[in-house]
């Protein structure tokens, strides 16, 4: 008994040896903090950040204040990360032509890079990062599209309140793609930047443009703030037995219109996963050489309806859908 303690005993300080040893600082770069989208990604951080700072490290939460010119304040954001001296940085490429610049200069200096939530598997490869992390974004759009058309949907517009985000674009374009497979229309309606994060005037473009065109049958929403809005949109326009919804992401109040069949669909990309694994690999590849042998690493996309809205639901009202 003596000698099986006097081994665990050792164990235990290798144990510790290791943890303490070792230590990752890692930058990630996200959303805005009122964004309900990452706040759930800003969740998955949190819950990440304590397997880091069980091995020793440092997890600094780089995010934008605005959305007026996301690939610019990204790409700077890139820059403060490259000045903290970390080891490595995770960061949605959103807007590949504004970014790429910088992300090059960050692994030139010699820090690795983890893309996630935006640019997809061919970028990060392009760019020679280590992964993606996230969703794709132009089949997740065509799956929608598909989805609208195989329930009736002849005429979708899809709100961008984003435009020049090279994600949001994809998505759009994704629609128009899945519906035209099947002989149908989707097009873009474009909004000023200014209008992401302003529900009445993501309501309003949304209501004046249904009440202009009778045809449209189908709204697709970028992100569950601006289905909240669209719904609001339908409700004053009269429109909510001839519009059908559908949106990216969710809310509990989007899965609680899904579930009583306000809502049509919302495609889930977890955003949750996308937070933790984005920190927890960054961490294993900096300590201990962890890298995955799948690239990309998909969250998404899936498709939450009647079909299994009760367990996404309970998930939601948790803070992780």
């Amino acid at each position: 008994m003596s000698k099986l303690r006097t081994l665990m005993a050792g164990a235990a300080v290798a144990a510790v040896c290791v943890t303490t040893a070792s230590a990752a600082d890692i930058a990630i770069i996200g959303g805005k903090s009122d964004d309900a989208f990452f706040a759930k990604i800003a969740k998955g951080i949190t819950d990440a950040t304590l397997v880091v700072e069980a091995h020793g490290g440092t997890v600094n939460y780089l995010q934008l204040q605005t959305y007026d010119n996301i690939g610019g304040d990204a790409a700077n954001l890139v820059r403060t990360a490259m000045s903290q001296n970390v080891d490595i940085i995770a960061v949605p490429n959103w807007v590949p032509d504004t970014q790429d610049e910088a992300i090059k200069a960050a692994m030139n200096a010699g820090i690795a890079v983890i893309l996630y939530n935006a640019g997809g598997g061919e970028k990060a490869a392009e760019l020679g990062a280590i992964n993606y992390i996230g969703n794709e974004e132009y089949p997740a759009g065509f799956a929608g599209g598909k989805y609208f058309a195989e329930h009736g949907a002849k005429h979708v517009i899809c709100v961008n309140t984003v435009p020049g985000s090279g994600n949001i674009e994809d998505r759009c374009r994704g629609l128009a793609d899945g519906m035209a497979e099947a002989g149908v229309t989707a097009e873009q309606l474009p909004l000023p930047a200014s209008s992401f994060g302003d529900p009445t005037a993501v309501a309003e473009a949304i209501k004046a443009t249904l009440l202009g065109d009778d045809t449209i049958d189908g709204v697709f929403a970028i992100s569950s703030a601006d289905a909240d809005s669209a719904y609001t949109a339908m409700q004053q326009a009269g429109k909510l037995d001839s519009v059908q919804l559908g949106s990216f992401d969710m809310n509990v109040a989007g899965l609680e219109r899904i579930r009583d069949s306000e809502q049509l669909f919302a495609i889930d990309q977890q955003p949750w996963l996308q937070g933790f694994l984005a920190v927890t690999l960054a961490d294993g590849y900096v300590n201990y050489g962890l890298a995955m042998a799948t690239s990309p690493l998909l969250t998404g996309p899936g498709i939450v309806d009647l079909t299994n809205i009760d367990a996404t639901l309970a998930g939601g009202e948790q803070g992780y859908r």
